[in-house]
């Protein structure tokens, strides 16, 4: 059978944007290791077209004022089945004091509390280092009151906003404005068995109401733009997970949100990321 294996050196602020080119592609799976990104192609796929297209996409990262310089290679891998090869590089990751990371396909046989997700097309699969400090994060808020409602902006596969329903938040809602992200969080909810999730297309200006928790992890320039619209939808006493900053970005950040009237509570370094605490 046999499939072609790309290996991708990016640039960290790049990674994200890249992994959606390659889904856009028609990439079946990708993820990332020892800050590679591994991705995968059928036997079928047309692997010159493959190559052009993403050799054009670094014009298009620069347009958008991110690092263009990646590099990459691939190989072709016969007579193997990709899609379980592929599987098994994915094991059980525990998060926090109480989660578990679980890929769909492994028993899910712990004490712990399971977060079911299926990685493969979008951002999320709990590997990362953003996802997993602000799922430590919701995990630590959610001891405390009130935890009524969480709004997870950006959510990709869902992960944070299935986090934060099987902590206790009583009223999750999810938004993204790729509709494979869209498809991808519904399934992975249904996954897990919620039916206090609400996944919608669209980013924050789609959402109404407030929130006690807004968690958002997305590029340093998305959310210097939209810090004025997160304080605005958060409850007083409300928290804000902002992350997916590069170490240096940080203070942009934090001088939107600031002048948005919340109160910078903690900084977290992770490996290449930082992640903050707000509150209102």
């Amino acid at each position: 059978m046999g499939y072609y294996e790309f290996t991708i050196n990016a640039p960290d602020e790049s990674r994200e944007a890249i992994t959606n080119k390659l889904a856009e592609m028609g990439s079946t799976g990708f993820f990332e290791k020892e800050g590679k990104i591994l991705s995968y192609f059928e036997k079928k796929a047309d692997i010159a077209s493959v190559c052009v297209e993403l050799a054009l996409f670094r014009d298009v990262l620069k347009s958008s004022g991110l690092d263009p310089a990646f590099s990459f290679e691939y190989s072709f891998l016969p007579d193997m089945d990709w899609n379980e090869n592929w599987k098994k590089k994915f094991t059980p990751i525990d998060i926090g004091e109480n989660l578990t990371i679980i890929p769909s396909w492994l028993k899910k046989d712990t004490d712990r509390i399971p977060v079911i997700i299926d990685p493969g097309m979008v951002f999320g699969t709990g590997y990362h280092e953003t996802s997993q400090v602000c799922l430590a994060l919701i995990e630590k808020i959610s001891k405390m009151d009130p935890k009524d409602s969480c709004l997870d902006i950006g959510t990709g596969s869902g992960i944070l906003a299935i986090g934060a329903a099987k902590l206790g938040f009583r009223h999750v809602t999810a938004v993204d404005i790729d509709p494979m992200a869209i498809d991808a969080a519904t399934r992975n909810a249904d996954e897990n068995g919620l039916s206090n999730v609400t996944i919608k297309e669209g980013d924050i200006h789609s959402v109404a109401g407030s929130f006690d928790l807004i968690v958002a992890n997305l590029l340093s320039g998305i959310l210097v733009d939209i810090a004025p619209e997160i304080a605005s939808r958060m409850n007083p006493g409300g928290k804000a997970i902002v992350s997916g900053m590069l170490p240096g970005q940080e203070s942009d950040v934090i001088a939107a949100f600031v002048k948005a009237g919340l109160t910078l509570r903690e900084t977290f370094n992770s490996g290449k990321w930082v992640t903050l605490l707000f509150s209102r």
